[in-house]
């Protein structure tokens, strides 16, 4: 099963490294990551998605509470969060296929942000479920490039991850 772990660390040098490290030394997968400082510039949070039952998970979190930099780790899977993944795409782009892309691309709230006469980029702000239909609904225009934050999560109403 698909994981969302929240995590709070102090915002020094080191302390990706750990988590990673601890990820890699006990073999667990990290399929998507991304760590930015919060409104308090010495503290971070990361976001990791990871793939385990919920006795792998469990483990996890014991481990990286244990961390030295390590503030507070929630599992939010469970929370009913709202999980977004920013893509940006590359494609190819001609004249005759530029409306075709912008009416496919509409329905998903994407923009071009950058086009020249041969590849536009598209940005997209979307759930997993519709970055994989807008990435399948662009591959016959031709894909050039593509990047992705991986799934980031925020845990609904007042549930909060406080320090």
């Amino acid at each position: 099963m698909k994981h969302t772990i929240a995590i709070l660390v102090e915002n020094e040098f080191g302390a990706l490294a750990r988590i990673a490290g601890l990820f890699s030394s006990r073999g667990y997968n990290i399929e998507a990551l991304s760590v930015a400082p919060t409104l308090d510039p010495a503290i971070s949070r990361m976001t990791i998605n990871t793939t385990g039952n919920e006795r792998v998970v469990e483990q996890i979190i014991k481990q990286l509470n244990k961390l030295i930099n390590v503030i507070k780790v929630k599992d939010i899977t469970t929370d009913n969060p709202i999980n977004k993944t920013l893509l940006m795409l590359k494609v190819n782009l001609n004249k005759s296929n530029q409306d075709k892309i912008i009416k496919l691309i509409k329905p998903f709230e994407a923009k071009i942000i950058d086009a020249d006469e041969r590849c536009s980029i598209i940005q997209a702000v979307v759930d997993e479920e519709n970055a994989h239909t807008l990435i399948d609904n662009l591959k016959p225009y031709g894909i050039m490039e593509y990047i992705s934050t991986g799934n980031l999560a925020i845990q609904r109403g007042k549930n909060t991850l406080r320090y």
